[in-house]
């Protein structure tokens, strides 16, 4: 694939796109997906470092390299808001886009033990009995600063950690433009809404790319981190009310 233009702060219609000349700035990001290919030309800014977790929940920090593709696209998609961000790519996904809720975990408690401000999370389990576990690592996240954004449900069924309070939980809005979000209530609950598609590849027809919830999580990542470097750098507990209350007003 050939690179895309980037997506720049110009007016249009509807006005300024939501924090106009962030960039990202000193925000630490980190990805759980399926690692990153570094040389892929949609990748414009080298991860600062990552993690990769097999299967025995063994920690490899030496290769966290994308051997299927999606993790690449979710990082670009979240480059293309934020380009001058520090990315860190952390692998849960090898050969498939299957992992267990223990390495997830375990990848979530790697963001907040590595100081990261922004996790972009993807991906997520619809079984129940998994709710106290993520409970407990979305408190210690809170405690920390670290601000997590996630899937809110998938097919129709919620999804943890991403319909758990203190976390940006996100669904798809097919007739949402990739430069905008909004929000609605859903169950006393904010819900971020986005497109979910990512960067388009020239050549390659919109439908025949990439797309769907995790491209949505992606493009709201790219705000929240453009809300954390206008309004919320400090990493605090009060820290995602901030930056959420931030993100409500320019929705």
């Amino acid at each position: 694939m050939t690179s895309a233009p980037l997506l720049t702060p110009e007016e249009d219609e509807s006005g300024l796109l939501p924090f106009p000349g962030a960039t990202g700035n000193g925000i630490r990001v980190a990805v759980i997906d399926s690692g990153v290919n570094s040389r892929h030309p949609h990748i414009i800014r080298a991860v600062e470092g990552g993690a990769s977790i097999g299967d025995d929940g063994e920690f490899d920090a030496d290769d966290y390299a994308d051997r299927i593709g999606h993790g690449t696209a979710v990082m670009a998609a979240v480059q293309e808001k934020v380009p001058d961000a520090d990315f860190f790519a952390v692998r849960v996904f090898h050969a498939a886009l299957r992992t267990t809720a223990a390495n997830l975990i375990r990848a979530l408690e790697w963001c907040i033990e590595n100081k990261m401000d922004v996790v972009n999370l993807s991906l997520g389990t619809t079984n129940p009995a998994h709710r106290t576990i993520f409970e407990q690592v979305v408190s210690k996240a809170l405690d920390r600063g670290t601000l997590l954004v996630a899937a809110r449900e998938v097919d129709g069924q919620l999804c943890y950690p991403g319909c758990l309070q203190d976390v940006f939980g996100v669904e798809v809005d097919w007739n949402c433009r990739r430069d905008r979000f909004h929000w609605r209530s859903i169950d006393d609950r904010v819900v971020f809404l986005a497109s979910g598609y990512p960067r388009p590849a020239p050549g390659v027809p919109l439908k025949r790319n990439l797309h769907g919830i995790s491209f949505a999580v992606a493009n709201v990542t790219g705000f929240v981190v453009r809300a954390c470097e206008a309004h919320g750098r400090d990493r605090t507990t009060g820290r995602y009310a901030a930056v959420r209350e931030v993100l409500l007003r320019r929705a």
